[in-house]
């Protein structure tokens, strides 16, 4: 259990502004923090992945993470500009120092940086695992979210991750 890292992808509140915002958004905030919990509890690292681009504008209120996170000073943040959290950023380096080898993911949006950055570790080596309906995204014009968010559940589970 020592190898493992929880990774919090782009729970910003600037995601919530588009269209009819993000969905089921309590539930996966809430469902967040129970493994954040978890994750404290176990004396395990939590790492905040935040986005920034036009729409998310380092340090700006929509920037942030939503306050019902129970996201410390003495946890991990690591700022990205592409769907990848591993493009161009600090991520592989800080799980090298933290000899994690599994990790968890939640976050959003499930079809951008979710998916990408679950595939990435998964083709970096790491095992990787997800709780159903953790992470979120928005509808769009071909798809609800919520068969969005199914569809990737489905593409991922036991190729990609394991569902816990």
């Amino acid at each position: 259990m020592k190898n493992k890292a929880l990774i919090i992808i782009d729970l910003q509140k600037g995601l919530n502004h588009f269209g009819t915002g993000l969905f089921h958004l309590n539930e996966v905030l809430a469902g967040t923090n129970e493994r954040i919990a978890d994750y404290r509890n176990n004396h395990l690292p939590i790492i905040f992945i935040q986005h920034e681009d036009d729409d998310l504008v380092a340090d700006t209120p929509d920037w942030q993470l939503f306050e019902q996170l129970d996201a410390r000073a003495e946890d991990f943040y690591i700022g990205k500009t592409h769907a990848n959290a591993f493009f161009q950023t600090k991520l592989k380096e800080l799980l090298d120092e933290l000899s994690a080898t599994e990790l968890e993911f939640c976050g959003a949006q499930t079809e951008y940086c979710v998916d990408t950055t679950i595939r990435m570790a998964h083709g970096l080596g790491y095992t990787c695992f997800m709780k159903r309906g953790l992470s979120t995204t928005l509808n769009n014009e071909l798809l609800g979210a919520q068969t969005i968010i199914q569809h990737h559940e489905n593409l991922w589970n036991q190729r990609f991750l394991t569902f816990i």
